[in-house]
């Protein structure tokens, strides 16, 4: 009978495509953020500006800049040869900028 190797101890990190991969979704999130919040400020400018529709449209762009940070963060991140992995925070507060992005841009459509 044969005893199946154990694996490394340490194995090295490996140099594929997934951390490029991430890198472009969250660019990709990004540019979505972006686009939601430039229609939202249309939006909210189209017909005469109202305090409702420039609070939302604000809040938006307010969303859409945390967003950029959070992932300006992730990818400086990434280049690193061993990434740390994403802190629970850091998630977090991603998902609450793509929900309230997407709240906001809803509202602003009806």
């Amino acid at each position: 009978m044969s005893t199946p190797s154990a694996p490394p101890a340490s194995p090295d990190r490996d140099p594929g495509l997934q951390p490029e991969r991430t890198r472009l979704a969250w660019r990709r999130t990004t540019l979505t953020g972006a686009v939601i919040a430039v229609l939202a400020a249309k939006s909210a400018l189209h017909g005469g500006p109202s305090t409702a529709g420039v609070l939302a449209a604000a809040l938006c762009v307010v969303l859409w800049l945390g967003l950029l940070a959070l992932a300006h963060r992730r990818i400086a991140a990434l280049a690193a040869t061993r990434p740390p992995v994403l802190a629970a925070a850091t998630a977090a507060a991603a998902v609450l900028c793509v929900i309230g992005l997407a709240v906001c841009g809803a509202a602003l459509v009806f």
